[in-house]
């Protein structure tokens, strides 16, 4: 297993077969963003990739397994983020159906958490006010 640095190193190039990528500092993690949107973590020595209802069965599907963490609290907390199989950290073009899955749940995530005000303005067309001539 390569050390911290060059896992970043490895999962930064396997990633960017989607887009530019960006890994932050997080929680004794990092953050994984491509093309600023969040798609992935790295812990404990391993990539975890955004699942979701509609993707979450491919990576169970795969042998792959949840982050989770224990709280301050003492309970098991599970996050919608699954380790990418083995095989996927081989290559780009290995990881890219993967990455692929984890792009859309977060392209899903960030869909859903647009205040509704904004949706609906989207798709409203803007009117001329009586002043505007």
């Amino acid at each position: 297993m390569p050390n911290a640095a060059g896992l970043i190193a490895h999962c930064t190039e396997l990633l960017s077969v989607l887009g530019r990528v960006r890994v932050s500092r997080m929680f004794g993690g990092n953050g994984v963003y491509v093309d600023g949107l969040f798609l992935a973590l790295i812990a404990r020595d391993t990539l975890f990739l955004k699942t979701d209802a509609a993707s979450r069965q491919a990576f169970e599907a795969a042998g792959c397994h949840a982050f989770a963490f224990e709280t301050a609290r003492g309970a098991r907390a599970v996050l919608g983020y699954w380790s990418a199989p083995g095989e996927a950290m081989e290559s780009p073009a290995a990881m890219l159906p993967w990455a692929r899955l984890a792009m859309a749940s977060a392209l899903r995530a960030a869909a859903a958490k647009r205040p509704a005000t904004s949706r609906k303005a989207a798709a409203k067309p803007r009117r001329k006010s009586s002043a505007q001539g």
